[in-house]
């Protein structure tokens, strides 16, 4: 038998919420046939099969979350050692290489298994059989048993909570951990449990949330919790911004440029003129890249998406706002593909037309920033005359992974975007290349 494991969309995915199944156990497939539904960076990425095949065994239940590779199914009939594996396609579809027929090998002795391994298995009462070996000729690794054992995401619960897995009892496939197993042996102190109703008052509804909301809410949580934010606030006046706005809005044939917009171009050229700052972290290590992609968060009817403008700090600002506006609407359709996500440093969170004076925003992993933008607002402050000057005022604030950016570089990042803004003709000119 083969594998079928969880694929990689985009250079920094470490894990994906398997949020569907399309086959059942024992199901027979085509080439083309959809197989299950994935969600990464708040897009579907649905993964279809290359080939005909059978699935002899689900591994991962919908709506658990598991790493890059992890094995999800098991594939019925002889497909030699190798795994199946899935990968990012041009489209939002990834591609299953099929089973290939292998000619009958001769009988060779059982591979030794990682010691851990042999121990973790005697100790958990599971057949060799059950563990999808991943080792080079087929050993079971330690790793390999704790996926069987427990979920990824049981043993993170698992891990913030104090609970010994070994005192959980699984409800999973071969006694797997899951989720709730973790949740219901939580220990919760006296005051706690009299604390939390016996049933639901009158009036309350309870209300279950969708694969997509789920993923969201394990998403910022994680990243609230995972992240060390740190955060700054800078006013830009953007009268200049407003004026050359305007102007260039006053031109026919000409796609119609946002704040947002503008905000997206000044970023990228932040980041093209302060290279330094292009980098996430990953991991125990650090990733710099050599364009400025800059994230848009999107509001849809099915929660926040974050599709990302690639090479703003290259492109003029009229095609970052042709790029943002296309973006935007396949964002509200639902048409986004694993391309038009991830791997950007900063992104931007514009929610001035609400009226929201401010934002204090929770990175998007695996960015190391975001921008909060609040809506412009029109006060008096003192002129160089000292007497009171009108002034068209927003308010930025700045969220930074203090892992990869100190204090005092991000002050002068925020400084260098207002600066930007605030001298808006530098939006329609190339970035001054540093030094």
């Amino acid at each position: 038998m083969s594998d079928l494991v969880m694929p990689k969309f985009g250079l920094t995915m470490t894990e994906g919420l398997l949020s569907e199944w399309h086959v059942a156990p024992g199901a027979k497939f085509r080439a083309g046939d959809m197989l299950f539904t994935v969600e990464t960076e708040k897009v579907a990425n649905e993964v279809e099969a290359e080939g005909d095949g059978e699935i002899a065994e689900i591994l991962v239940a919908a709506g658990e979350t598991v790493p890059v590779g992890a094995p999800v199914a098991r594939l019925a009939g002889d497909a030699g050692a190798a795994k199946v594996e899935a990968h990012a396609a041009p489209s939002s579809s990834s591609a299953v290489p099929p089973p290939t027929s292998a000619a009958p090998a001769p009988s060779a002795p059982a591979p030794a298994d990682g010691p851990a391994a042999r121990k973790l298995m005697a100790e958990h009462g599971l057949e060799r059989s059950e563990v999808p070996a991943t080792g080079r000729d087929g050993r079971v690794m330690k790793e390999d048993v704790l996926r069987v054992i427990a979920t990824p995401l049981a043993r993170r619960i698992a891990d913030a909570e104090g609970v010994d897995l070994r005192s959980v009892a699984g409800s999973g496939q071969n006694g797997r951990i899951k989720a709730r197993d973790v949740e219901a042996a939580t220990p919760t102190t006296p005051a706690a449990a009299a604390a939390a109703p016996a049933a639901q008052p009158a009036g309350v509804q309870e209300i279950a949330p969708d694969a997509m909301r789920l993923a969201t809410a394990r998403r910022v949580t994680a990243a609230k919790r995972d992240i060390p934010h740190f955060y700054l606030t800078h006013e830009a006046e953007i009268t200049a911004l407003s004026d050359l706005r305007e102007s260039l809005n006053a031109e026919d044939g000409r796609p119609r440029v946002s704040v947002t917009h503008m905000l997206i171009r000044a970023l990228g050229l932040a980041l093209e003129e302060m290279p330094g700052f292009n980098r996430i972290w990953a991991g125990e290590r650090i990733l710099a890249f050599d364009r400025a992609d800059i994230g848009m968060v999107a509001d849809t009817l099915d929660g926040l998406r974050i599709p990302v403008i690639r090479d703003a700090g290259a492109a003029s600002l009229d095609q970052v706002a042709r790029a943002a506006r296309d973006l935007a609407a396949r964002a509200r359709d639902g048409q986004l593909t694993p391309e038009d996500v991830g791997d950007s440093v900063i992104s931007v969170s514009n929610v001035g037309m609400f009226g929201a004076s401010s934002l204090t925003p929770i990175i998007n992993p695996p960015g190391a920033m975001i921008l909060g933008v609040g809506a412009e607002r029109a006060l008096f402050r003192p002129g160089p005359d000292r007497a009171p000057a009108l002034r068209r005022e927003l308010t930025l604030t700045l969220a930074c992974d203090h892992r990869v950016i100190d204090g005092a570089a991000a002050a002068r990042f925020l400084s260098a975007v207002v600066e930007i803004l605030e001298t808006p003709l530098r939006l329609l000119r190339p970035a001054r290349r540093p030094n």
